[in-house]
């Protein structure tokens, strides 16, 4: 019997079972004739929306601004030369290595022993040449008196003659007589010939001692200004460079013993591009007195100076490109012949002309409008200038047209977007990047500061009370380590 009850259950499950299965088979082909009985539905897709920023583009009129890299020079400088050779005896108390000297300042004095020797000479020569010159004077008026008398004697002795001459026509006077009277006459007329030549000598004499005199006072002063250059003084008010004597060293003639700066007539000279000269030409092709402003990054202090433009070079240089301008400089304080400084320089100002942002620039030329349902319309451009990361513009259709700040490979014509404007229409400032150093590095900076002998003691101050802080401005961070070489 109980073989029986569980063959039987055994018998149900396996009937259970199958019937299960069949089921289950049943529910699947009824599926899937049921999917394969239905029409394909197509699943609605939404069109993407990229956020982009955009700003509004209003002509105006803008001047642009050329940027490019100068060396301060001076205008005036001059190399301080030994006119003579011999031994330094004196300098000034300010001759030397930034010295401040000025106009007309005796800087040093070379033995003047041997000149002033030639000159003792030379006067003396001179005296000798005065008292030769009155000895000649007096000899030549002496001449004229013996002229003078000789020839009274000479007229007595004609008329003697000619008296003898009358006695004998009237058969009073001798032959004899007549022949003494005129050779009395003759020696006279010779005597008057001798001393016309005695004052021709004179003459003579008086001439060489007035050429004699002339170069004896050519030597003087040739001796004085000789004398004159063993003082070298300044000729004008400005700072020495490049002193490489000291008193009692032997100096040679023509030696250079300085130079001689000028601080307050400094220039920039800066080289630009041929189509960047263009820029700077007036109609005439005469160069434009544009204003230009010159700054020196130094330690995050930038010391900067204006000017103007003054001239261009005659000639380009061998192997070199572009044109090398020159600006002469106001006020340049704290500036130095031979900085290497930023040159700002404004040109003629441009109308009608949209300032935008540089990466708005397609390759193509075009730029990306907003159109009235947030739509990206391209729209060609003139590319007028470049101006850092921004860019000039001109083009009749982007006037008062919003346009996309920044292009990327997703956005194109037809594109919808969701603009993202400025709030009022003011754009955001930029925030200056700032570091949080760690101990080392803090450091090192601060040691590198305080090492540095050369910077002044207010930026100095200034550098290491920042250093000090919690979070360093990254731009400054920079700059030291660059001059630190890390």
């Amino acid at each position: 019997m109980r073989f029986l009850r569980q063959s039987l259950t055994g018998l149900f499950l396996v009937s259970l079972t199958l019937g299960l299965l069949s089921y289950a088979g049943y529910m699947v082909y009824s599926a899937v004739e049921e999917r394969l009985a239905k029409e394909p539905r197509v699943a609605e897709r939404r069109e993407r929306v990229f956020a982009v920023n955009v700003i509004t583009a209003t002509p105006q009129q803008i001047t642009p601004e050329l940027t490019t890299f100068g060396e301060v020079q001076s205008r005036r400088s001059l190399e301080i030369r030994a006119k003579a050779g011999g031994t330094l005896v004196e300098l000034a108390d300010t001759f030397e290595e930034g010295g401040q000297v000025r106009e007309g300042q005796l800087l040093a004095r070379i033995d003047p022993a041997d000149s002033q020797s030639a000159l003792d000479r030379a006067a003396s020569d001179v005296r000798d040449a005065r008292a030769e010159t009155r000895d000649a004077q007096r000899s030549l008026a002496l001449a004229e008196d013996e002229l003078d008398a000789a020839r009274a004697q000479a007229e007595l002795q004609g008329r003697a003659f000619k008296r003898q001459q009358d006695l004998e026509a009237r058969g009073v006077g001798t032959a004899a007589a007549v022949e003494v009277a005129e050779l009395a006459a003759a020696q006279a007329r010779a005597t008057v010939l001798a001393r016309r030549q005695a004052l021709a000598s004179a003459t003579a004499r008086v001439d060489q001692a007035a050429t004699r005199l002339d170069r004896a006072i050519i030597d003087q002063n040739e001796a004085q200004r000789r004398l004159d250059d063993t003082e070298i003084v300044a000729e004008f008010s400005g700072s020495l460079s490049e002193v490489s004597v000291v008193k009692g060293g032997l100096v040679s003639a023509n030696e250079q013993l300085a130079q001689l700066i000028d601080p307050a007539a400094l220039e920039v000279a800066f080289r630009v591009s041929t189509p960047q000269f263009a820029r700077l030409l007036d109609p005439q092709g005469m160069l434009l007195s544009a204003p230009v402003q010159v700054t020196l990054e130094a330690f995050g202090v930038d010391l900067q100076a204006t000017g103007t433009v003054t001239r261009a070079s005659a000639a380009v240089g061998e192997g070199q490109t572009g044109r090398l301008v020159f600006a002469r400089l106001d006020a340049a304080q704290g500036l130095k012949p031979g900085d290497f400084v930023i040159v700002r320089i404004n040109e003629p100002p441009l109308d009608n002309v949209v300032r935008l942002p540089a990466a708005a620039l397609g390759a193509d030329g075009s730029v990306l409008t907003l159109s009235e349902d947030d739509r990206l319309e391209p729209v060609s451009v003139t590319l007028l200038r470049r101006q850092g990361d921004a860019i000039l513009v001109r083009s009749p259709a982007l006037a008062g047209r919003e346009v996309i700040t920044q292009r990327s490979p997703l956005l194109g014509a037809g594109i919808k977007v969701r603009p993202l404007r400025p709030a009022d229409g003011v754009e955001p400032a930029e925030v200056p990047q700032m570091l949080e150093l760690s101990a080392d590095r803090r450091a090192r900076l601060i040691a590198y500061v305080e090492g540095n002998i050369e910077m002044p003691e207010d930026v100095r101050t200034r550098l290491l009370a920042e250093l000090e802080q919690d979070r360093v401005s990254a731009r400054v961070v920079q700059r030291l380590e660059n001059r630190m070489g890390g």
